[in-house]
């Protein structure tokens, strides 16, 4: 049985960040007959995700560590990520 891609971008970012929340919401249904929006849906996500990881860092380096975790999942159907990234307390 084939993994949801949220799914997929959940256990990655948990390997590679530990993240304290972590959400992740399929947005595809938005994107519907957009380009790059592929049949079925779980091309667009929304991401909100908590780490320590995370901790004096910039929003571009947060955003990097996230990207270098997903690497291969653009390569797999994911079209489009926004991101919402916090260290702990903010």
């Amino acid at each position: 049985m084939k993994m949801r891609k949220a799914d997929l971008i959940r256990e990655r970012l948990e390997n590679a960040l530990s993240p304290l929340q972590i959400r992740i919401l399929d947005k595809s249904a938005h994107h519907a007959g957009h380009i790059g929006a592929p049949d079925g849906g779980e091309s667009h996500f929304y991401l909100e995700i908590v780490s320590r990881q995370f901790e004096g860092l910039s929003r571009v380096a947060r955003h990097r560590l996230i990207y270098k975790a997903l690497e291969n999942a653009f390569d797999e159907g994911l079209h489009a990520l926004q991101i919402d990234a916090k260290a702990p307390g903010e």
